[in-house]
């Protein structure tokens, strides 16, 4: 049984991923510092009542989701399709941002010719 810093730790990852967002991205709508979310997806610190509402709110959902452990295989799975999905996406991203600036060095290179 996973402890519950680790719980936490995993649901805020996970709906945070679900949504897309970044740690900055969360921080910023929970009010909250870049390194305090890093933190606490790391399992080095536990918010207290405040942040917990803060961080639930951001995210969408009821602080009391914030706990929950999957019940079932499915929902596991789901948990790792969700972090593969958002793992692809990144990579797309980055491949995107270097195809745009080779883009745009070969741009600027056919102009000043």
């Amino acid at each position: 049984m996973e402890n519950i810093r680790e719980i936490l730790a995993n649901n805020i990852r996970t709906h945070r991923r679900r949504l897309g967002i970044s740690q900055p991205r969360l921080a910023e709508l929970a009010d909250l510092s870049t390194h305090y979310v890093a933190m606490i997806e790391t399992t080095r610190k536990f918010p207290t009542p405040e942040v917990l509402g803060r961080l639930a709110a951001a995210l969408g959902i009821a602080t009391h989701e914030l706990f929950s452990v999957p019940t079932s295989p499915k929902d596991a799975l789901e948990r790792v399709h969700q972090e593969v999905i958002t793992d692809i996406r990144a990579v797309l991203a980055d491949i995107e941002k270097v195809v745009d600036e080779s883009v745009q060095k070969a741009l600027s290179g056919k102009h000043k010719t």
